[in-house]
């Protein structure tokens, strides 16, 4: 029969699906035993009594323990944390950092966060939005997003999430979905309310989904904006100051104007512009492969080119985005097209513009280390 070391050892290869962390440096195994008739009975703890990712708990834990000479069969008992025990790995996960704190805003954070903005609705914000966190978390990415759309939100619909948060204390569990850590006021909506909330309120959710919910060590951090320059690109501005604005438009004059206006919030907010990725650039011809520019074309170079003037420092047009139908219906089904496939003319043009987000790795270069030299 398998010993306690080998169990342990199994089962510390078990992560915690919302975590992220193995189940034994979580504090989640109550026991794990196994009879001579070779039956292993695992107790779990359960964050919470609804945990919605308790089935795949069990599913995980049976598969690894049934790798382990000896076990027949594996008997999975779950249990709920108790007050202390919760409070305890809130300790665990977030040490002593003082409620309400933004991890990403903090001076030695290495979370390079993008603001995806656009100066007006219809260009496909979202869908890049998607599409970029999806490729960068199949590169191995730790990636999230935050749905800052609070009156338009669709980023859970269009990554196929599943699950609502999990509250653990007072942290939020974000659910994840190929890979991406995700949330979204709809999450907390009943069915498709609409969100009827003014300024204050607004600055309050995009808050405390940037401090309580637990996003763990990210590499990235996309955030969807609402259209225009109003009160959450401000709020971004104010919680996240290093955030990097990405602007979306399309190639259109009516687009290109307002995408400019967008742009240039951050003379005023002291942002770096990441770029402008132009969506819909183009119409493949299914026919002849010839390109058709259904809503003119250069919109993009000429924001990039604007901004360029404007903010006084390079702003790179970052890609063109072709149009493609299956753009759309990945949005609906919740399969982002560069999973779904990545040789598509589309995916490849999204691909580059993660190539060029995260192509400088994550590290201390250029940032202060608050040291100063002692004298001998």
């Amino acid at each position: 029969m398998p010993t306690s070391e080998q169990l342990t050892a199994v089962l510390a290869t078990v992560k915690d699906p919302e975590i992220r962390r193995p189940l034994t440096e979580l504090g989640m195994v109550k026991s794990a035993v196994v009879d001579p008739d070779g039956t292993a009975h695992i107790g779990i703890y359960l964050t919470v009594a609804g945990c919605p990712m308790k089935e795949t708990l069990t599913k995980d834990v049976t598969g690894a323990v049934m790798t382990l000479p000896g076990v027949q069969r594996v008997v999975v008992e779950l249990d709920v944390m108790s007050t202390e025990q919760r409070k305890g790995l809130q300790t665990l996960l977030k040490g002593d950092a003082p409620e309400r704190e933004i991890p990403f805003a903090q001076p030695g954070s290495l979370t390079r966060v993008f603001a995806v903005a656009s100066g007006k609705g219809g260009v496909g914000k979202s869908s890049v939005t998607v599409n970029l966190a999806a490729a960068m978390a199949s590169r191995g990415l730790n990636v999230g997003v935050v749905d800052a759309d609070i009156y338009g939100f669709s980023v859970p619909r269009m990554l196929g999430v599943e699950h609502k948060p999990t509250q653990v204390e007072s942290m939020i569990m974000p659910p994840t979905a190929h890979g991406v850590k995700v949330i979204s006021i709809g999450m907390f909506t009943k069915d498709n309310t609409p969100v009827v909330w003014r300024g204050p309120m607004l600055h309050r959710a995009l808050q405390q989904f940037l401090a309580d919910v637990y996003w763990g060590d990210l590499d990235v951090l996309l955030m969807d904006l609402p259209p225009g320059t109003g009160d959450i690109a401000i709020s971004v501005a104010q919680l996240v100051t290093s955030a990097e604005i990405l602007v979306v438009t399309t190639p259109q004059l009516a687009a290109q104007e307002v995408a400019e206006r967008a742009g240039s919030i951050a003379l005023q907010t002291h942002q770096r512009i990441a770029g402008v990725v132009e969506n819909m650039s183009y119409l493949p011809c299914t026919h002849c492969g010839e390109r058709l520019d259904v809503f003119g074309s250069g919109g993009g170079q000429a924001v990039a080119t604007s901004l360029t003037r404007l903010l006084g420092a390079e702003v790179p047009l970052l890609g063109q985005v072709p149009i493609d139908l299956r753009l759309r219906e990945g949005g609906d089904n919740g399969q982002p097209l560069v999973l779904s496939d990545p040789d598509a003319e589309a995916s490849k043009s999204l691909l580059s513009v993660v190539d060029a987000l995260t192509g400088k790795p994550r590290g201390l270069a250029g940032m202060s280390l608050g040291l100063s030299p002692v004298r001998r």
